[in-house]
């Protein structure tokens, strides 16, 4: 290909005119690099964690703040509220916070980051509360862990769990130029904080009643990343982009929370029950085997105790067999126990706190499930009780018309049906007569006068 080199004299332009072109460009010059160095507006994604800390929403803010560096974002905001969750997953998310090249803030925008929460925000570039929130109460929990399952070795498992959360959250605090002695106070003696007692205690940074007040407090700021460095916050003009979960995301999030994952046990276990001693229904045996699926998935993210399984699945037994053996409420108040009991094991492992259901749940679980007893237990008794209308032994007390003499053996008409029947005194046709007996195909009848 043949390249043209074209000059200013053969564009018809003399040495005069090229000059004064030369200093037109030198007076424009300024104003257009001027034009070009003029910042951007920032993009600021916002996203919204309501729910318990757990892998679902640990890959949730892993991949948002993947995408915020890949759209060259100057802030992602993290909306948090939370009752605790999972120490593994905390870790994840606090891990990419502190690696992350965009700076975050973490906004306790609902009414508590309580437990993980509280790592979470202090992890954070820019700490922020809204008022009426709280955050805190971060210490270790665990039942029936540890060294062989005696006291002794439980207290050291909460013990090293308990100094290995204090050594991190006061590294955390220590590279965030907060409160040390205050962050791990939250730790050791479950301390929790109002917004105003954080910020005068130096564990947040600001308060601010909503993300666009949040967003105008930071603009110009100057924020010091985890590595030592800092960087100035430019959010004029910023475009807040929000960032939702999948439908696949919170799906596995809603049925990893507890109160939903003893739902699905107990589904899971009434359908397969049901399907076996009533063959052919179908549904009841596809609905609890999809339930059962699912809670054995939502293990997968959420420990669970299984000391408390146990009792849970023994609770569901007892309340089977009191419908087949009447105990008169034994049974029922044993498996009421063992649901109460097992509801408040299930989801207290070391390293998930903040995952117990609430007492009030459980109580309410107990509730239902007494009254649902006491209904059927009521109605099996009276079926007990009741005289017995089908088979032979229904007949017994029945009457009908006789439709020949019986002196002693002739037909009768009895319940809908011809029978042949015998009576020791003569019947005559046409009469009322009441069954006393039945004899295989022969019914004993006496004439039944009102």
């Amino acid at each position: 290909m043949k390249r043209e080199k074209i000059s200013a004299s053969d564009r018809g332009v003399g040495p005069s005119g090229a000059l004064l072109l030369l200093a037109a460009a030198l007076c424009f010059l300024p104003q257009m690099a001027g034009a070009s160095a003029a910042p951007q507006p920032s993009l600021v994604l916002s996203l919204q964690l309501s729910d318990a800390i757990q892998p679902v929403t640990a890959r949730y803010v892993v991949e948002s703040l993947r995408l915020a560096q890949r759209e060259g974002c100057g802030l992602v905001v993290l909306n948090l509220d939370t009752p605790g969750g999972l120490m593994d997953s905390t870790q994840t998310i606090v891990k990419a916070i502190t690696s992350s090249p965009v700076p975050v803030a973490v906004f306790v925008s609902g009414t508590r980051a309580a437990s993980a929460g509280f790592f979470i925000t202090i992890a954070a570039d820019v700490a922020a509360m809204a008022p009426g929130t709280r955050f805190g109460a971060s210490h270790p929990v665990g039942l029936l862990g540890g060294g062989g399952g005696d006291k002794k070795g439980m207290e050291t498992l909460i013990q090293k769990a308990e100094n290995d959360a204090a050594a991190w959250i006061r590294s955390l605090a220590e590279n965030r130029g907060r409160n040390v002695v205050l962050a791990e106070e939250a730790v050791r003696l479950s301390r929790a904080f109002s917004e105003k007692e954080a910020l005068k205690g130096g564990l947040i940074d600001l308060i601010a009643p909503d993300e666009g007040t949040l967003l105008s407090s930071l603009d110009g700021k100057e924020v010091r990343r985890f590595d030592g460095k800092t960087v100035t916050l430019h959010l004029s003009g910023a475009k807040v982009r929000s960032v939702a979960m999948s439908w696949r995301e919170r799906f596995l999030s809603w049925i990893a929370y507890p109160d939903i994952m003893i739902f699905l046990l107990i589904v899971g276990l009434v359908g397969l029950y049901v399907e076996f001693t009533h063959p052919g229904m179908i549904a009841p045996g596809v609905l609890g085997g999809v339930a059962l699926i699912c809670f054995g998935y939502a293990t997968s993210l959420i420990p669970i105790n299984y000391a408390g399984l146990l009792l849970f699945v023994l609770g569901i037994a007892l309340f089977i067999l009191e419908i087949k053996v009447t105990s008169y409420g034994t049974l029922t108040l044993g498996g009421i126990a063992c649901l109460f009991l097992g509801g408040l094991m299930l989801f207290r492992t070391p390293g998930g706190e903040g995952l117990d259901v609430p007492l009030w749940t459980v109580g309410s679980l107990c509730f239902a499930a007494a009254l649902i007893m006491a209904f059927l237990t009521h109605r099996v008794i009276w079926a007990h009780r009741q005289r017995v209308t089908t088979g032979e032994e229904g007949l017994v007390g029945e009457t009908g018309e006789a439709l020949s003499d019986l002196d002693p053996e002739g037909r009768v008409f009895v319940h809908g049906e011809y029978w042949n029947a015998r009576s020791r005194s003569p019947v005559r046709k046409g009469s009322v007569v009441k069954v006393v007996a039945v004899q295989g195909m022969m019914l004993e009848v006496k004439e039944h006068r009102d």
